[in-house]
């Protein structure tokens, strides 16, 4: 690679990161925002969890026809246009008095939720095989933006006295400038553009035959989409459970939503270095253990000891909670970058076609979840009753990949950046179908 070539790389993928952070920001939004438009509309759970996740429909389902898009056409164009339509409908969430209307922005606001599957096969040409994983974990960092959001929202909110009008503004007019930083520091490589039939929406669905992008959907749906579900709803449940306000809620929550973010640059790293299935496989595992513990409600029971009744007390600390936290955004951060290295080492001709697919499962499952969280909230009025949910999804994607992937023990032992990749799929595929 030239050292022209390396720089405009490097600008390209910094570019793409950058806007990507502020694009995550808009996009989820209403994990601050919608606090105060709850109590202002007097929402019930279900009604803010459809609102957090409105958003998120429309990126996720704009995806797919984003990725043919980006093969076709180029990500430079698409990026910069999918965020400009974002700006107007941001803009005018300031002036919303009721809940549709609320809802009906946020359809549009969501489309800058879909620029991931147009920067991911964006960045990923402008670098060669061996460091592809490690560009897409550089740009998936912009999945911070949904911290940035827990703490700039707070802080705009409070300098307004309360008002929470000044946070779509401000954030429109911050699309706004990004969208030019964007044009100016980015490039486009015609010899990127694809012009086979991946690019048309009917082959791209022909995707939808191979078992590995079932797969691979299955396993993004729990970490991507299971992030996003969690940094929407984490500043509420710290209200609720810890009676927090929404500044210190969402300052907390932030611990589970930067690592998340930033931390996937190394999942990058390490799924070049050590192969995408075994990088998955023990993400599903430390995600499991957590969200067994967090699924433990709040409890107190009595019991009959010899010498008279006993009662004990069982819930996590606020520390302990957010210490798992944590672990679960580092951990979820290194799975969305590895489950792209799959799709990098399987599918390089249509990557963005592919990454569109996987993207509208994560997508989809980032906006079904929170919607499940405020139905089951009002059903049991249990805050952690959204972990025995996440703990049962978790449970699917570990069978799938035992039973998935045949030959795994062996090829555990194996060595290199992506031997695993490259030859679990042959058998897979033999088994599968």
């Amino acid at each position: 690679m030239s050292s022209s070539h390396a720089g405009k790389a490097m600008s390209v993928l910094l570019a793409s990161t950058f806007a990507f952070t502020i694009c995550f920001a808009v996009w989820t939004v209403f994990s601050v925002l919608g606090i105060p438009i709850k109590q202002q509309l007097q929402l019930n759970e279900t009604e803010f969890g459809l609102l957090a996740a409105m958003p998120v429909l429309s990126g996720a389902l704009v995806r797919v026809p984003l990725g043919i898009w980006t093969d076709r056409y180029g990500g430079r164009i698409v990026f910069l246009l999918t965020m400009l339509a974002a700006v107007v409908p941001l803009w005018l969430l300031s002036y919303a008095t009721h809940y549709w209307q609320f809802l009906i922005l946020a359809v549009f606001i969501g489309l800058v939720g879909g620029t991931f599957s147009v920067g991911t096969p964006y960045v990923a040409r402008w670098f060669k095989r061996e460091r592809q994983g490690f560009a897409m974990g550089i740009f998936g960092a912009g999945n911070s933006g949904s911290a940035v959001t827990m703490f700039v929202a707070p802080a705009l909110i409070a300098a307004a006295a309360g008002a929470w009008t000044i946070v779509p503004q401000v954030y429109a007019a911050s699309l706004l400038a990004t969208v030019v930083l964007f044009w100016l520091f980015t490039a486009t490589n015609p010899a990127h553009l694809q012009t086979t039939a991946s690019t048309d929406f009917r082959a791209q669905l022909q995707l939808l035959k191979d078992p590995r992008v079932w797969r691979y959907c299955q396993y993004y749906s729990v970490v991507f989409g299971g992030y996003v579900a969690l940094a929407l709803w984490m500043t509420r449940y710290y209200i609720g459970e810890y009676g927090y306000s929404m500044s210190s809620a969402a300052f907390l929550a932030a611990c589970f939503s930067l690592p998340g973010g930033v931390l996937r640059a190394l999942g990058g790293w390490i799924s070049d270095h050590v192969g995408a299935y075994r990088t998955t496989w023990w993400v599903m595992w430390i995600i499991w253990v957590a969200f067994f513990i967090l699924s433990y409600p709040n409890t107190e029971f009595t019991i009959q000891t010899a010498h008279g009744a006993q009662t004990f007390h069982l819930a996590l600390s606020p520390t302990l909670f957010t210490l798992l936290m944590f672990t679960v955004g580092i951990a979820m951060a290194i799975g969305k970058a590895s489950v792209f290295k799959f799709i990098s080492d399987d599918f390089d001709g249509n990557i963005g076609a592919v990454s569109g697919l996987v993207g509208l499962a994560g997508g989809l499952g980032g906006f079904i979840l929170p919607i499940l969280f405020g139905i089951l909230l009002d059903y049991t009025g249990i805050n952690s009753s959204c972990f025995m949910l996440m703990y049962g999804t978790v449970c699917v994607s570990l069978i799938w990949m035992h039973y998935g992937f045949p030959g795994k023990d062996a090829r555990a032992t194996q060595k290199g950046p992506s031997t695993a990749s490259s030859q679990e799929i042959p058998q897979a595929d033999a088994i599968l179908g």
